[in-house]
């Protein structure tokens, strides 16, 4: 098959992630894969450099089909307007190229990914099947009305468009605005599409809840993992020596996430309901990896509430000094060191605001470490309450800082919750397992 996948950034991120795994298996099972994406910026991080290094293995044949024969690189395609901002101008211009791309490439697949991409992927794809009489609507998931190929559109949701309703009366009133105008784009999206791929049960209850698409178009693959990398601790990977490159002891208690640096992403709650106990139990640990448009803001906001921050960038193999900080910031991180940190950990904090089903939370069990969460969106669907880790109400900071305090309290408890969730994820989350899904429903 020739398949387009698109996607609006290639930042440092889950969906991106699983977009670019999903390109690599769908290579190595002898398919021909494009990958469309909008320009690359900011403290976020690009994962370029992995698809770049992907394209050298098969160059070198390195990489080969499931006959042997070597696979195909994935062909780039930067769109120049394809941005994560609402912008009539840039989004109107961002359709045309995503039509003359879809019209120059005629695959047999378009795969958008993210809700921009998704709304102007979907509405670009069906308007260029329209325009060359190949009807889209010929095939609704399977059910055949002419023998004729048809190309196909499908669409993943990695996690909901629709923000959280908080703040004062004028922020409440424009996120419901936004999510209205959301709501209705993705009700014309959806008619766009033969099928909709959630990441969790939970998106598709969400989106049909809101009207969006038929039921029949929904069908649930969770987004795989290369487990092996956190199941199998490689030489150096070790929980004490990494702990040493970042200036952790033994004897700390590390409470982590691994996230962008942004909004929604809980760092403001784990502060408001922890700093008391970083400051009066000094073995406990924040340890932040990654980056993003509120690191400033964030730091700031730990001094004044009178915790110690420490920028420690992590190197593999490199012991340093003991850190006296409350918080231990790693910056951006390749995500082949995500693996080593996060075993460095006690617990893996994730209190999300919106999410799919968030990547950090499967990763932090298949490396044995104890999850607390928010319960929002697919989150509960692998961190279930006191069975693979502590599921916490939303923005109940009380709960939030309860549910650390046990696990600081009852290690042995906290272990069996992640190994109980170790076995679970290690066949569900597994890379292999998505591309293969994801085959099944370009066939059906």
């Amino acid at each position: 098959m020739r398949i387009l996948h698109i996607s609006t950034r290639l930042i440092l991120g889950g969906s991106q992630e699983n977009t670019i795994l999903s390109c690599e298996g769908q290579a190595r099972m002898g398919d021909r894969v494009h990958l469309a994406f909008g320009p690359i910026y900011g403290p976020e991080g690009s994962m370029l450099k992995r698809v770049e290094a992907f394209n050298h293995r098969c160059k070198t044949g390195e990489e080969t089909t499931r006959d042997g024969k070597p696979a195909c690189p994935i062909t780039m395609h930067t769109v120049p307007h394809l941005k994560r901002e609402i912008n009539p101008w840039n989004d109107f211009r961002c359709y045309g190229e995503l039509k003359k791309l879809i019209a120059r490439i005629m695959p047999d697949v378009v795969h958008t990914h993210s809700s921009k991409a998704g709304i102007l992927g979907r509405a670009a794809a069906w308007t260029v099947l329209k325009s060359q009489g190949r009807s889209p609507a010929l095939m609704v998931m399977g059910v055949p009305t002419t023998a004729r190929a048809t190309p196909r559109v499908v669409h993943t949701i990695h996690g909901p468009p629709f923000m959280p309703v908080q703040g004062t009366g004028s922020q409440r009133l424009k996120t419901r605005i936004a999510n209205a105008i959301y709501t209705y784009a993705e009700r014309y999206a959806a008619k766009r599409c033969h099928a909709i791929i959630s990441v969790a049960d939970a998106m598709t209850r969400q989106f049909l809840e809101r009207g969006i698409g038929r039921r029949e178009q929904y069908v649930t693959v969770y987004s795989g993992m290369e487990v092996n990398e956190f199941l199998l601790p490689e030489e150096g990977e070790q929980r004490k020596l990494t702990r040493a490159g970042l200036g952790l002891s033994n004897d700390d208690f590390v409470i982590g996430t691994v996230s962008r640096l942004a909004e929604h992403k809980g760092h403001d709650d784990l502060l408001d309901a922890l700093h008391e106990q970083l400051k009066a139990n000094r073995n406990w640990k924040l340890l932040w990896a990654g980056d993003g448009w509120w690191r400033s803001r964030l730091i700031e906001k730990a001094r004044s509430l009178g915790l110690q921050v420490e920028t420690r960038p992590y190197e593999a193999h490199h012991l340093t000094t003991h850190s006296d900080a409350h918080i231990v910031l790693t910056g951006l991180v390749p995500p082949e060191d995500v693996p080593p940190l996060i075993r460095a950990m006690d617990v893996l904090a994730h209190p999300s605001y919106r999410e799919g089903l968030p990547r950090t939370v499967p990763q932090a069990l298949l490396c044995s470490v104890c999850p607390v969460a928010y319960d929002v969106d697919g989150t509960g669907e692998i961190c279930r309450e006191m069975e693979t880790g502590r599921l916490v109400p939303p923005g109940n900071l009380d709960k939030l800082r309860e549910a650390i305090v046990w696990c600081a309290d009852q290690p042995v408890a906290r272990a069996a919750l992640a190994l109980r969730g170790r076995i679970e994820c290690a066949e569900k989350f597994d890379a292999h397992a998505m591309v293969t899904a994801l085959e099944r429903v370009y066939e059906r």
